[in-house]
């Protein structure tokens, strides 16, 4: 999923349109300081078990829904409370399975969590899902390829990603380690050059670990206005651990946000992922922007510039404009030779939860081939 801003804004968004209740009851989205409407009460106090719809947008499979059952064993006051005390910004503990189907066909389901412990010096973050995914493979240089050189493809079975970080005294830097295993059965449209490719098809076991760090100062977890977060990673799936193929996997990005003024925040955003051995088609780095389908440009490579800008027109809504471009290289070019593919778009932002900071919209983004619409609860950046 999109991570825990998406479960609790979507689940504030519904509730909202429930009935307003009678004159003489205080409503808990209406916000006393404004009179706006404003799920800030509501998500404070709320805990136990929470209905959550989702709605996906990605243009990769389609438009589509779902819903996720999460249960918060705190709320998110109780986490801010705990939060003041300490010095430290921390989310509340959570676990949840979910459910999503799109139009191309695409389904899943899963369960996860998140909690943090050990007097918030620890951190874990898992899940588990079954996903049965149509997706388009466009080869090696996306780019140099045209529309109609695409293999339609179905992922089908198990994912398992599982990932412990420490925090390293009194900072906020955390290390620590992750698994991921992957049990995947994939079958190629009977349509096209798929007979030629027979060694992309069939069952793949994929296991693999590795470090990771992560720096984490923004000033909001959702919508951040200043600071920063970082995050290195490398895995190693080797056939010691259960996997079929050897091969590495390498991530590193970071994003920030700078206060222009009252008015003005200006968010950067970098990310470069490799990989290398005999990595599954599926596995490739890919060029991760709005208005791209997810994994539509896949090399050896891929690297993403971003910048983003955000309006805060008044105290409730915002319009933010963007634009990143990206190249995937490696097998069959350099860096330089590769083409850059670019995107750009707008869209506007409702602040939903005035006291945890929480803004949510809508964006619209042209790339190379299409436009595509994304739902936004929080950052655009997870």
């Amino acid at each position: 999923m999109r991570g825990l801003a998406v479960l609790l804004l979507l689940a504030g968004q519904a509730f909202a349109q429930a009935p307003a209740p009678a004159p003489e009851k205080k409503s808990p989205f209406v916000d006393p300081q404004d009179g706006k409407l404003d799920a800030s009460e509501w998500l404070l106090d709320k805990k136990g078990f929470l209905p959550v719809p989702i709605i996906i947008t990605e243009p990769a499979v389609g438009y589509g829904a779902g819903a996720a059952l999460v249960f918060f064993r705190e709320s998110i006051g109780e986490a801010a409370e705990r939060s003041k005390a300490s010095g430290r910004l921390t989310p509340p503990d959570l676990y949840g399975v979910v459910f999503a189907v799109t139009e191309n066909g695409t389904k899943a389901g899963g369960a996860f969590g998140m909690v943090t412990f050990g007097e918030q010096n620890w951190r874990w973050r898992g899940g588990v899902a079954r996903p049965n995914a149509n997706l388009d493979f466009y080869g090696t240089s996306g780019s140099d390829s045209p529309q109609d050189a695409k293999l339609g493809y179905n992922l089908d079975g198990w994912i398992s990603s599982q990932q412990v970080m420490r925090r390293l005294g009194e900072s906020e830097n955390f290390i620590g380690a992750r698994w991921i295993w992957l049990d995947l059965d994939t079958r190629f449209d009977p349509v096209g050059a798929a007979s030629a490719l027979p060694p992309l098809q069939g069952t793949v076991r994929s296991s693999g670990v590795g470090p990771l760090f992560e720096h984490d100062s923004r000033d909001n977890i959702f919508t951040p206005s200043r600071g920063w977060k970082g995050y290195l990673e490398a895995l190693f799936y080797s056939p010691d651990i259960g996997s079929d193929n050897k091969y590495e996997a390498y991530r590193a990005y970071a994003f920030g946000y700078v206060p222009l003024s009252k008015e003005f925040v200006l968010g950067g955003r970098i990310d470069g992922r490799a990989a290398r051995g005999d990595v599954p088609f599926y596995q490739l780095p890919y060029i991760e922007l709005r208005g791209i389908p997810v994994a539509r440009y896949q090399d050896e490579n891929a690297g993403v510039a971003e910048v983003e800008l955000r309006w805060n027109v008044t105290p409730r809504w915002a319009l933010v404009g963007f634009t990143g471009a990206g190249r995937a290289w490696g097998f069959t070019t350099t860096f330089k030779e590769a083409d850059t593919v670019a995107s750009w778009g707008a869209g506007f932002r409702y602040l939903v939860a005035r006291r945890l900071g929480i803004y949510a919209g809508l964006d619209v983004a042209k790339g190379p081939e299409d436009t595509a619409i994304y739902i936004q609860v929080g950052s655009a950046w997870r």
